[in-house]
């Protein structure tokens, strides 16, 4: 199990989800908090559980970073 990050950034109220996929809740919010404050456009955002690998890790002052899905 991962979470993901997912939004709503444009006039469908879709929310829509990247490739990126993390271990903890807490990392794919503190990634949603950040992408939600860079993109102008996006209305809403959440956090979902997903069955993708682990792909990305949250670090604090670097953002995300990719991890290897053998680790």
């Amino acid at each position: 199990m991962s979470f993901k990050a997912e939004v709503i950034a444009d006039s469908s109220g879709e929310f829509v989800s990247n490739g990126l996929a993390f271990a903890t809740e807490q990392e794919a919010t503190e990634y949603a908090k950040d992408l939600a404050g860079r993109w102008i456009l996006v209305s809403d955002w959440r956090v979902v559980e997903s069955d993708q690998v682990v792909n990305y890790k949250w670090e604090a002052n670097k953002g995300v970073v990719k991890v290897d899905a053998a680790t």
